[in-house]
């Protein structure tokens, strides 16, 4: 399987699709100015003990209170706790060793470990999600390419995903060689076959930024941010890498810069990091806008005429599965059904990625009455879900028809508006004579040649205005740049309406008329 990212990054956000064989499988939208990212570690202040639901909401500096159950304290709780106390008592010197205290009882109360105004350090698991403030544990963990550094741990832990008895062995008799004293690892599926020399590298690294953590915690006073996760970019470099990737386009420099030398740390031998410096935003430019358009929306298109329909309600995800108008000649309505339902369970697993749906998901797959059928469908949608990174339960068809699927949710799902404004009146119900269109981009080109000296411009238009403008021999767009005498262009930008219309300058910034007017 071929797999490319794509990262287009502007001023406050940033947008990453993975492509799997050119296809569109996973999207993430980001803003920049964005805090409380899952993995953050954060040194938060106890609000309030609720007894009643045995968790507590900590104060990590969010404006809605975080909030921790008793379970996600985790076993080595009181060992970290009380670790973190010697850490803020004493702000010259860090404790010499980690002494450690019994694993927190599995059916105890919280208020017997936390009471209001504690100090306490903690991770988050989950972004703040609708009314609800970010999900906390406090199993600290620091992930890295090979392995995930547990400072707390006391386990040496290998994926269950590598197979091999010899290999999870070896991994394990070497990181109990070289891990440092009182902590724990968990090595990655990735981590297989890996050398001792690359394994030591990443465990000093990771070791170092603990150890930065600590000397954060010392300096702190109160609540903060203790140690921040990788950019988004780089995490799912981190997290998605292997052999397959073939290339990640990216159209910022910085981030560029970034990936460039974090790829270095982990496949120095792969130079796969290529800078975009087209006209066109580079999601245009690689067919993704086209890709997201049809692929989110209420209504979802299979193949030959069948459908899917998507309904988010409070408490669950529901996915209607319609056959439409496809039938085949010589089928029965089982087979079509069939047929039909295992289409849509491809592009349901693909949907579910790309969309980042999480919680609860019940399908109504269109109606079999043979049970072998209904098991197919299962066992195929099983196979379609296991390359999914998010964690997910999938309970077989009921007589019904109906399957439900659990799946992890860690951050808001992606919803993206397919819908759009009216691209002629913009929703007022009265449109711009559509003739006097080319005049009025032919005013304000004259404007920004003359009036403020710009000699490289280009103009975005819709598709439609652009072969218009690029027609025949002696086209609108070659007499412009004759009359102007200016490197004058015109690119079709397909998120635009039929009257609207942008001109760009040489560094690919926006050149707004009015504004520019009002400087004058």
């Amino acid at each position: 399987m071929k797999k490319e990212l794509v990262i287009g990054v502007n001023n406050d956000a940033i947008a990453i699709a993975l492509l799997e064989d050119q296809k569109l499988v996973e999207i993430h939208k980001d803003t920049l100015k964005a805090s409380f990212a899952v993995g953050n570690i954060y040194l938060g202040r106890v609000k309030r003990v609720m007894q009643g639901l045995n968790a507590a909401f900590v104060d990590i500096g969010s404006s809605k209170e975080a909030f921790i159950h008793y379970h996600d304290l985790g076993d080595q709780f009181l060992t970290m706790h009380n670790h973190i106390k010697q850490v803020l008592s004493n702000r010259k010197h860090l404790p010499d060793k980690l002494k450690r205290y019994p694993n927190l009882e599995r059916e105890g109360n919280i208020k017997d470990v936390l009471t209001t105004g504690d100090y306490i350090l903690v991770q988050i698991v989950k972004e703040p999600i609708s009314t609800k403030g970010p999900r906390l544990t406090g199993e600290i963990s620091i992930a890295s390419r090979n392995m995930v550094f547990l400072p707390f741990g006391d386990k040496i832990s290998v994926s269950q995903k590598i197979r091999s008895h010899a290999e999870r062995t070896r991994l394990r008799q070497l990181m109990q060689s070289i891990k440092p004293a009182n902590c724990g690892l968990i090595m990655r599926t990735v981590a297989e076959d890996c050398r001792v020399a690359e394994l030591d590298a990443e465990l000093k690294l990771t070791t170092k930024r603990w150890n930065e953590a600590l000397v954060n915690i010392q300096q702190s006073n109160g609540i903060c941010l203790i140690s921040e996760e990788l950019s988004r970019s780089a995490a799912i470099v981190r997290d998605l890498f292997d052999d397959d990737f073939e290339c990640i386009h990216v159209d910022n420099q910085a981030t560029f810069d970034e990936l460039t030398t974090y790829l270095k740390t982990i496949a120095p031998d792969k130079n796969i990091v290529k800078l975009y410096t087209g006209d066109l935003p580079i999601f245009e430019s690689f067919g993704i806008a086209k890709y997201v358009k049809s692929s989110f929306g209420r209504t979802v298109s299979v193949k030959r005429g069948a459908y899917l329909i998507f309904d988010q309600t409070e408490a669950m995800h529901v996915i209607d599965v319609n056959s439409g108008t496809r039938a085949r000649a010589g089928q029965s309505q089982e087979e079509n059904a069939l047929e039909v339902n295992m289409a849509s369970a491809e592009e349901i697993a693909r949907q579910l990625r790309l969309r980042d749906i999480g919680g609860i998901i019940v399908i109504d797959f269109i109606d079999m009455m043979e049970a072998d059928n209904r098991q197919k469908l299962y066992e195929r949608m099983t196979e379609l879900m296991a390359g999914d990174r998010a964690r997910h339960n999938i309970l077989p068809l009921s007589k019904f028809c109906l399957m439900q699927i659990t799946r992890q949710r860690v951050r808001p799902a992606t919803a993206i508006r397919t819908d759009e404004t009216c691209p002629t009146c913009h929703g007022t119900g009265k449109a711009r004579p559509a003739i006097l269109l080319v005049d009025t981009i032919k005013d304000q080109l004259d404007s920004i040649v003359h009036d403020f000296k710009f000699r490289h411009v280009t103009l975005m238009v819709h598709p439609y205005v652009a072969a218009y403008l690029q027609k025949g021999v002696w086209s609108l767009e070659r007499r412009w740049r004759w009359e102007y005498r200016c490197k004058f262009k015109v690119t079709a930008l397909h998120e635009l309406g039929f009257l609207d219309f942008r001109f760009i300058d040489k560094h690919g910034d926006e050149i707004d008329v009015n504004l520019l007017s009002e400087m004058q």
